[in-house]
């Protein structure tokens, strides 16, 4: 017995709709943006790195790794590829679901 307790994707579906709708893909693609700033702020941590240092690896300036780090939905391919590969040293790998 649930006790009208509802999931966090029942919630989601009432609010923004259901999966295929505009607004849901729009939210989903969200929070896929940042997830990534996430991601690269965990791996830029783990490598003991500051923001300063990495955006000098990767010829970026601070302020740009640290909109990327909190709104991973403006970056580019090669720059991701870049901050993972080149300023990470790790392996970047890209998934797309049908």
């Amino acid at each position: 017995m649930r006790n009208n307790i509802k999931t966090w994707d029942e919630i989601k579906d009432e609010i923004y709709g259901k999966k295929g709708t505009e607004r849901r893909d729009e939210l989903e693609r969200d929070f896929e943006a940042f997830k990534i700033g996430i991601l690269l702020r965990q791996a830029r941590e783990k490598r003991k790195l500051t923001q300063e240092q990495l955006g000098k690896i990767v010829n970026k300036k601070r302020a740009y790794i640290s909109r990327v780090e909190n709104d991973g939905s403006n970056i580019t391919l090669k720059t991701l590829f870049d901050i993972v590969e080149k300023g990470l040293g790790g392996k970047l790998h890209i998934s797309i679901e049908l």
